[in-house]
């Protein structure tokens, strides 16, 4: 019984010190200098995580005045991370997309209104069936500015639905890419079991919702 006792103390022991270095390496994340993307031929960038990037990124680009969505990670404290990497939940990572967008035509802020519009904001650790650490929501701000917008938007949210709102609102770091057969994924496998369940879905009832920000069919 001594025995199984000491046994369960240094579990707890260890398990507290993997758990407090993974928290350290969060905490620099969080707390870090935000980095600010400089504009390209007019273009700036977001970054938003949001559940599945496949779900994330046909909805922005549904959005007018957004010209791609790429999909990533972002978050985390590990370098160079993978697909299979994120889905041990173990990076810090989330599945991000990158927006690129014409900031004449869309402003930050209703990019944050569409992300909030495009999920649910409530769901901690995931969106829809995608739980896990790896899914979770985060918003990133480059600036102050941005950090601003996004609090005042989260705090007003929260009061609207009497609940507390999941995302976490980062500092941008980096994004790293993901891999090319997670690219447009949406638009180029409209036949998957996924994406007609709840990708497509989940973007006809965001359309619904925000209709005036949506591109118009040619």
């Amino acid at each position: 019984m001594k025995k199984l006792q000491i046994v369960l103390v240094l579990s707890i022991l260890f398990s507290c010190k993997n758990n407090a270095q993974v928290n350290t390496k969060q905490q620099a994340v969080i707390q870090a200098e935000p980095i600010e993307v400089a504009l390209e031929n007019g273009k700036a960038k977001a970054y938003f995580a949001s559940g599945c990037f496949w779900c994330v990124e046909a909805v922005f680009e549904s959005v007018n005045g957004v010209d791609e969505s790429i999909s990533g990670y972002a978050g985390g404290h590990t370098e160079n991370p993978t697909y299979e990497d994120s889905n041990t939940g173990t990076t810090g990572h989330a599945e991000t997309v990158e927006i690129i967008y014409d900031p004449k035509m869309v402003s930050f802020a209703t990019l944050v209104d569409v992300y909030f519009a495009s999920q649910n904001p409530t769901q901690v650790n995931g969106q829809g069936p995608d739980k896990g650490s790896q899914y979770r929501s985060i918003i990133f701000y480059q600036n102050e500015e941005q950090k601003q917008i996004i609090l005042s938007k989260k705090k007003a949210l929260a009061e609207k639905l009497q609940k507390p709102v999941a995302a976490e609102v980062y500092p941008f770091q980096k994004f790293w890419i993901a891999e090319d057969y997670h690219q447009n994924y949406e638009r180029l496998h409209p036949e998957n079991r996924y994406i007609q369940g709840v990708s497509i879905p989940r973007l006809k009832k965001f359309q619904a919702k925000m209709p005036e920000v949506l591109k118009k069919a040619h």
